[in-house]
């Protein structure tokens, strides 16, 4: 879908969830809230690829854009994501200049990149495929996720690369990183050094956030915000839900 690219571009606040249970009822259930999009999540799940392209049907269905957290920066990964018709891609773990330049490669067609033009979902299966490269072009976000201290070091060299629509910031694995090797910045230091260069550089910033009132307050600041996840929500009804009956 357009919409979600030019979106992030101009800085339209955006707002949704991961998605990492393996069925597309998820989906369904999560796209009835109506959030602005949301991030199916491969990288943390049993999603198989067969199962992702009925995930991101199930979005379409609801029309509702469909990013996928790839497992890891492999084309195979971003390809299978993008073939099944997902709008953009995630890619996790980018700590410098060189595997940014992979993942953008690997998104984009020719000559922009090396994705290969396959027959599946997103090419109408054989019988769009000329069409569904103009779209990609056009429509195809790419966003990175920068959540090692590697990251914060080469922040800078990360967002010169060509063709990054969106840098995105895990507070997670950015914390475990910091803290097994004994940084002295705070947490909170670190983000805020991530944030401040991708504004600086005039590139998209994105946090995720567990918390509805944290998002609130970095939409104050960023424009776009993964906020919690189905897996996060259905463990928090349940918790209250068992509550409510002791």
């Amino acid at each position: 879908m357009t919409y979600l690219r030019n979106a992030v571009a101009k800085r339209v606040p955006l707002r949704g969830p991961f998605v990492a249970l393996p069925t597309p009822m998820s989906v369904e259930i999560v796209a009835g809230a109506k959030p602005d999009f949301i991030c199916i999540d491969t990288e943390h799940s049993p999603i198989s690829d067969g199962l992702l392209t009925n995930m991101v049907r199930a979005a379409d269905l609801a029309r509702i854009p469909a990013l996928v957290r790839v497992r890891s920066n492999l084309p195979q990964n971003i390809s299978a994501a993008l073939d099944a018709g997902a709008c953009g891609v995630l890619v996790p773990h980018v700590s410098n200049a060189s595997e940014a330049k992979a993942a953008v490669s690997a998104a984009r067609f020719a000559p922009h990149g090396t994705r290969g033009a396959g027959p599946g979902r997103a090419a109408s299966y054989l019988r769009d495929i000329g069409g569904s490269i103009e779209r990609a072009r056009k429509e195809t976000l790419v966003a990175v996720q920068l959540e090692t201290l590697q990251a914060v070091k080469n922040v800078d060299e990360i967002l010169a690369v060509e063709g990054i629509d969106l840098v995105f910031i895990g507070p997670g694995d950015l914390g475990v990183d910091a803290a097994a090797q004994a940084c002295i910045e705070s947490l909170d230091d670190l983000i805020e050094r991530l944030v401040s260069a991708a504004q600086a550089a005039d590139v998209p910033v994105g946090i995720f956030t567990a918390d509805r009132a944290a998002s609130k307050r970095w939409l104050a600041r960023l424009s776009f915000v993964i906020e919690g996840s189905d897996a996060q929500f259905l463990t928090l009804a349940s918790d209250a839900a068992a509550a409510a009956l002791d």
